[in-house]
């Protein structure tokens, strides 16, 4: 059986280790933007930040920021768990992607995946969600969360009527001590 909202929402326990990674899935909020094209989004879920996901009828994954930036960032729901569980830190990599350079994307996740080596928490989440829903790893999630951002379409727009922008960001590991040194 595919991996839907339904699905997991119908396991607590999942979701409440999923919680522990900053994503909820307890939403009843309005949107408070707008999606060209797709009359009544889907929000599925939200994080710490006051982002939102959306379950787009193309089954993509969007991810709204209360910061005015939104793109795709998994082609499938299976595909967003994955990355959640994978790199729970999926928005600093977009945040240190040096305005969407795949490599740096990659330097980024080794950097933050070192600063939770002693996150006993994350690790356990990790291990409860892959076994509770028999969850593959996912081949390459860096470089699957950089083709749904690069490629992403969907134009989203604030109640004013501008536009987001993309999720990529132009800082770099380079310009965060902490990142750069877990790096060398």
């Amino acid at each position: 059986m595919p991996l839907t909202p339904e699905v997991l929402t119908a396991q607590g326990e999942v979701v409440a280790w999923l919680g522990s990674l900053d994503v909820s899935f307890a939403t009843e909020d309005e949107p408070w933007f707008t999606i060209d094209g797709v009359e009544n989004p889907r929000q599925i879920g939200s994080d710490g930040c006051g982002g939102t996901f959306v379950l787009l009828p193309s089954r993509n994954v969007l991810y709204v920021s209360s910061e005015g930036r939104a793109g795709i960032i998994a082609g499938t729901f299976e595909a967003f768990i994955q990355l959640f569980v994978a790199h729970p830190y999926w928005l600093d990599i977009l945040k240190f992607s040096a305005g969407g350079d795949l490599a740096e994307m990659r330097r980024a996740a080794d950097a933050l995946e070192a600063t939770l080596d002693q996150e006993d928490d994350v690790n356990a989440a990790r291990e409860e969600i892959r076994g509770s829903l028999d969850l593959p790893d996912a081949d390459d999630p860096i470089e699957a969360l950089y083709e749904a951002v690069a490629t992403s379409d969907v134009i989203v727009r604030a109640t004013d009527g501008s536009p987001f922008t993309t999720l990529f960001n132009r800082f770099s590991i380079d310009n965060n001590r902490m990142l750069r040194n877990a790096a060398a």
